[in-house]
């Protein structure tokens, strides 16, 4: 099974076309946030099934805030209602307090894959607005292999 996770396009979405494009046949795409309003474009590109959170910027938006999917106990989430910009610690410690063994989330627009042995942490950074050193747009795709165990890599465009 292969899933596209991506967050903070802030309705720039060439790079996310492009990823879509370059991947092929995905399983599920997942956007942690601030879509601002592409929502129905990111679903329709995607050719699979696609969950969306609503971010910060997502004003007005009907989406859920969080959501919770699959044989991992997974949570999406934006991320700034628990201060992501400043770092994952609280997070993850409200990951663990929820019983998931994953957590995915945006906001910081910086991409990471923390493996820890009381959850896995991913924030695909931002595929329009890259803040990490090296500014690329990047986005995480995750496989679950014959015997359901997640793989995860950060990508670059």
């Amino acid at each position: 099974m292969k899933i596209l996770i991506v967050s903070d396009t802030h309705r720039r979405n060439e790079n996310y076309f492009q990823v879509i494009e370059q991947l092929g046949k995905l399983d599920l795409v997942i956007h942690c946030g601030d879509t601002e309003g592409s929502e129905y474009a990111i679903s329709e590109g995607a050719g699979c099934e696609t969950l969306i959170v609503m971010g910060n910027n997502d004003f007005f938006s009907k989406l859920p805030r969080e959501t919770t999917i699959g044989k991992y106990k997974v949570w999406i989430t934006h991320g700034h209602n628990y201060y992501v910009s400043m770092n994952n610690e609280i997070i993850k410690e409200e990951a663990v307090r929820r019983g998931v063994d994953i957590v995915f989330y945006g906001h910081s627009h910086r991409p990471t894959v923390e493996i820890e042995k009381d959850i896995i942490a991913v924030n695909p950074g931002s595929l329009s607005y890259p803040r990490q050193e090296g500014k690329r747009p990047s986005y995480v795709v995750m496989d679950i292999d014959r015997d359901g165990e997640a793989h995860f890599t950060i990508c670059y465009l």
